[in-house]
């Protein structure tokens, strides 16, 4: 197994006209770590998450997944990879018109050549896997709840057993009860798994439960990353006001 960096973005540099989002971020993201990336509204944190998913492209800099320069792929490279990551968007993003099961097979229907009853079988594996009933399979994403929606589409993230999950705000929108579910449901399947997890995240209470290490986005490019409980010790006046604020104190306690 390599011991190179899962993801590697090295001096990446994002301009809107006027505006500079990045100016020379570097972060290395290694095999097996769960890395929290957070930042203040605005700092660019799901700029960068689009950019290493290759959504967005950096006006420079380079970014590596596996080992591969994603802005630099042949056709069968970018489907490689494509089928050894998962990513988890804001609110689940399920198709409306499909009902889970549907949605959980898509990947599957798009890399891999499979009988339907086997897309079946692996479907309901992975909506189990998440903490769904089998009851779950034929409803819609509009006949489930917010925290439903969201394993729902974190089934569907792991529908090719992934090497690499990316979630997009996890707990957002989830009463405290719910998002303590999802922390620890984010823990098991990282251990079981052996998975590498980028998490863009604000929520405190999951920084604290879930990352290994946290990476900070502020003044244009990563400031810190460091494991959460060190974070609270760094004198970087955007990080001492997150970590050391009222609610800071209280995830840490």
């Amino acid at each position: 197994m390599s011991d190179e960096p899962v993801i590697e973005v090295r001096g990446v540099r994002t301009v809107f006209g006027d505006h500079v989002v990045h100016d020379g971020v570097d972060l290395s993201v290694e095999r097996g770590e769960i890395m929290g990336l957070v930042g203040g509204s605005g700092s660019g944190k799901s700029v960068l998450l689009n950019e290493i998913l290759d959504l967005d492209r950096p006006t420079s800099g380079k970014i590596s997944v596996f080992g591969k320069d994603i802005h630099d792929l042949k056709s069968a490279d970018r489907t490689r990879i494509e089928r050894k990551r998962g990513v988890l968007f804001q609110a689940g993003a399920l198709f409306s018109q499909l009902t889970v099961l549907e949605n959980v097979k898509v990947p599957l229907r798009e890399h891999a050549d499979l009988p339907e009853d086997v897309m079946d079988d692996l479907a309901m594996m992975k909506i189990s896997m998440v903490g769904l009933s089998s009851e779950a399979c034929n409803k819609q994403p509009s006949d489930l709840s917010g925290g439903m929606r969201k394993r729902a589409g974190l089934a569907r993230a792991l529908a090719l057993d992934p090497d690499l999950i990316f979630l997009d705000e996890p707990t957002a929108g989830l009463d405290p009860i719910g998002a303590t579910a999802f922390d620890e449901l984010i823990n098991d399947l990282s251990d079981t798994l052996d998975l590498t997890v980028l998490m863009v995240t604000h929520d405190l209470d999951s920084l604290f439960a879930v990352c290994d290490r946290v990476a900070v986005l502020a003044d244009k490019k990563i400031v810190a990353v460091a494991p959460p409980g060190e974070l609270v010790h760094n004198d970087h006046p955007w990080i001492n006001e997150y970590f050391n604020g009222p609610r800071g104190r209280a995830s840490r306690a």
